[in-house]
């Protein structure tokens, strides 16, 4: 009788701590009210301020000219820099911390994220020397394709990064976690050395482009960038919606998750792939910027719980938020100038992952 009446206080406990998680539908559309409050602000703030009052006008809902004399400016600042630069941001957001949720879930550690253990680092690597490479004499036909070869070089470089990390990590079938952050450790290293040795052989112009992808910016964005990360964040979220559950399933362990009827070696695959994919075409954008992956997911876990079927969304809506408001500060704290993106985010993740190694040291071991 005992076991039963623990059993039955273990269940009511449960039920009590689900209960009081919001539910998912509820929880998705508080996300995208925040993130329309955010876009709106970030819209209306910068150094060419654009009032609330003469928004709708600008945004072409209706004509305002005669009332509006800076119309013309406003719709330009509006359409041509804000809307691209903001929708920008809320992709590479959504890629950044989705591919830290599929990291963490992949290597059942919430310590797990793309520029940490080397990811971004790899991509930027390669993008880097794309930079150089096209605009070399031995390059120099390959010159017009730039803007085409700096997402797969980020991709690729990525995706190199992410296979040999699994493979220095993995052994007999497990990932040693441990190994796992001190080799990702290592790959970021040897990645950063490789920008600095591009650094001392490149030109004024090439170490300009190299330093935006080192310090991270959204300055560049435009229409034509949008039209490639819109399908692969597309693609991404229907992609995490078939591996959700074997990521659930994955933190009994991978025997478990086998008997449970899980193919984990193609779950890995698909998971390094998505990995790769998002986090190389958001460094093609914005260069590296760091935290967005850890931050995001742990903060999200605490709230909504692990799943991932509602944990992923979730983390793509809270990661578009998080760096739609802070390039907004990026761009207006010392404006007319611009501070690199990748500042505010180490200034706000490097004490958020210190004090999850503080909460954590128990269960981490080096």
């Amino acid at each position: 009788m005992s076991v039963m009446a623990e059993r039955r206080a273990g269940a009511k406990q449960r039920r009590a701590g689900m209960s009081l998680r919001p539910a998912a539908t509820l929880t998705l559309l508080c996300l995208l009210a925040a993130l329309a409050g955010t876009a709106l602000v970030a819209l209306t703030v910068g150094a060419a301020g654009i009032p609330l009052a003469r928004l709708p006008a600008a945004l072409g809902l209706w004509a305002d000219g005669a009332a509006n004399p800076l119309l013309a400016r406003d719709q330009l600042v509006v359409w041509s820099i804000r809307i691209p630069r903001i929708a920008a941001a809320a992709m590479v957001g959504g890629l950044l911390a989705v591919s830290g949720a599929i990291m963490q879930g992949l290597f059942r550690n919430p310590l797990a994220d793309p520029a940490l253990v080397g990811v971004s680092s790899g991509g930027a690597f390669a993008a880097a020397a794309a930079i150089v490479f096209t605009d070399s004499h031995l390059g120099e036909s390959l010159r017009f394709l730039q803007h085409q070869l700096l997402p797969i070089a980020a991709f690729a470089g990525s995706l190199v990064t992410t296979i040999v990390l699994y493979g220095i990590a993995s052994r007999g079938g497990r990932t040693a976690i441990a190994i796992f952050l001190l080799a990702g450790l290592a790959i970021a290293a040897i990645a950063n050395a490789g920008i600095g040795l591009l650094v001392f052989v490149a030109d004024d112009r090439q170490l300009r482009d190299i330093t935006f992808w080192m310090l991270g910016s959204l300055s560049g964005a435009t229409w034509a960038k949008l039209s490639a990360l819109a399908p692969v964040l597309a693609a991404a979220l229907i992609a995490c919606l078939s591996i959700a559950r074997g990521l659930d399933v994955l933190v009994l362990g991978e025997a478990e998750a086998f008997h449970s009827g899980v193919d984990v070696e193609r779950l890995k695959r698909i998971s390094i792939v998505l990995v790769s994919a998002m986090t190389g075409v958001a460094v093609s954008v914005c260069g590296v910027v760091g935290f967005v992956g850890i931050v995001v997911p742990h903060l999200l876990r605490l709230v909504i719980g692990p799943a991932h079927r509602l944990l992923l969304p979730a983390s793509a809506l809270l990661g578009a938020i998080l760096l739609v408001g802070a390039d907004t500060v990026a761009r207006t704290i010392v404006a007319p100038a611009e501070m690199p993106i990748g500042i505010l985010t180490a200034a706000i993740g490097a004490p958020f992952f210190l004090a999850m190694l503080l909460r954590q040291r128990g269960l981490v071991s080096l």
